[in-house]
């Protein structure tokens, strides 16, 4: 059958005249693929789903009740273009609450955004031009990298290596790739490593944004979800970081919001600006109700912090029990990611390659889904977002995954 007209008008950033046709499968769809032939292949066996990055709660039930109610409101159904006062409000205190961040203007250096995707894919558009370098650390969420190259920029990968606690190395970048930089993007807790930055990090972050005169975008989606002691920590509550960029946070991972996208971008007044500028062209603004009851969730941090004890227990069990499997698996300070390195295979048996290898194995073979990451080393993430209630359940998803496990050996 011979090709509409309209294949031929696709544009080339997302494949032009092969879109559609490219044969080749992507991580996720792969996985998905993976878990069918799996789950008919063995369907007396449930898959445990360790891949997922995505809360397995519902929203506290006083966020849905302030949505149930304002949702009524005649006065909320609106456009909200770029936001209205009450939730900026309650983001700038949730800054100074949470983070100790005390001087957040809510007119000038907030603006809400319909989840952090939106917010991540728009801040290229306000400062990339052709040739213009975004500094990107990878393994991570790709959006503002595929942005930055749409737009006919170019990214420069930074690796996270465990050798450097999983930190960008911003001293091993070429002076002619700095001299065309314009964004560094950072996520910390890091997604998919659980990495968690530190105070000197940011310091060392703000001097290189300064010398080389770069936007600084930091991802916190999981800022706050921080576990045995270890503090939730902002990029801005160092000194000068609002001179040089922004922090994007959230509610989805810290108040189990995900459906329903709600963030907010603060710091640099002129970024926010500019970001507003973008976003008056792409959208018009959340459901006021939607907004009201992210204010509620934000004036209730005690929502996160129940969210992060569960997590902190499950990781402690989940490091227990790979532990035990060989992994050489640690509990993290935040996030609810766990990343360990994949074995090269079973001993007197199948060989992985790569992370990938092992990923496929595991959920052919073990029904145990997990998410690999080959970029920079062979890793394996796990989630800790498995559905379970309570603490038994949780108990027997690690004796299934030990028992699963416990009759091979692996060779790291």
């Amino acid at each position: 059958m011979a090709d509409s007209y309209i294949q031929k008008l696709i544009s080339e950033r997302i494949g032009g005249k092969k879109f559609g046709k490219d044969t080749v499968l992507y991580k996720f769809e792969k996985i998905k693929r993976a878990r069918r032939a799996a789950e008919a292949a063995h369907p007396d066996m449930k898959v445990l789903d360790l891949g997922v990055g995505e809360p397995d709660a519902m929203a506290d039930m006083g966020i849905v009740g302030t949505l149930a109610k304002e949702a009524a409101v005649w006065e909320n159904r609106g456009y909200t273009d770029n936001g209205r006062e009450p939730f900026m409000t309650a983001a700038s205190k949730y800054m100074n609450d949470v983070y100790g961040v005390i001087d957040i203007d809510p007119t000038t250096e907030v603006l809400h955004s319909i989840g952090s995707k939106p917010a991540l894919a728009m801040l290229p558009q306000a400062f990339i031009n052709p040739g213009d370098v975004a500094l990107v650390t990878v393994p991570g969420y790709g959006v503002l990298a595929n942005m930055t190259k749409w737009l006919g920029g170019e990214v420069y990968e930074l690796p996270l290596l465990e050798s450097n606690n999983f930190l960008p190395d911003l001293d091993s970048i070429p002076e002619d790739i700095l001299e065309r930089a314009k964004i560094l993007y950072i996520n910390y807790p890091n997604n998919p490593t659980g990495a968690f930055a530190t105070e000197k990090f940011f310091r060392k972050v703000v001097r290189f944004a300064k010398k080389y005169k770069i936007i600084v975008v930091q991802d916190a989606a999981y800022a706050a979800l921080t576990f045995d002691g270890t503090k939730p920590l902002s990029f801005l509550s160092v000194s000068g970081a609002k001179d040089v960029g922004v922090e994007i946070h959230s509610l989805s991972k810290a108040f189990n919001m995900t459906g329903w996208r709600m963030a907010f971008v603060t710091g640099n007044s002129l970024v926010i600006r500019a970001l507003g500028a973008v976003k008056d062209n792409n959208d018009s603004g959340q459901f006021h109700a939607i907004q009201l009851a992210g204010k509620y969730a934000l004036e209730h941090p005690e929502i996160t912090r129940e969210t992060a004890e569960k997590y902190s227990r499950r990781h402690a069990m989940l490091a227990n029990t790979l532990k035990k499997l060989g992994f050489k698996a640690k509990k993290p300070k935040a996030s609810f990611y766990m990343y360990v390195k994949a074995p090269k295979g079973i001993k007197g048996g199948e060989k992985f390659k790569t992370a990938e290898d092992f990923s496929q194995w595991l959920l052919r073979e073990k029904l145990i889904s997990t998410v690999p990451w080959d970029e920079v080393e062979p890793y394996v993430r796990f989630s800790v977002t498995f559905l379970a209630l309570g603490e038994n359940e949780e108990k027997e998803v690690m004796g299934e995954i030990y028992k699963r496990l416990s009759d091979v050996e692996f060779d790291f």
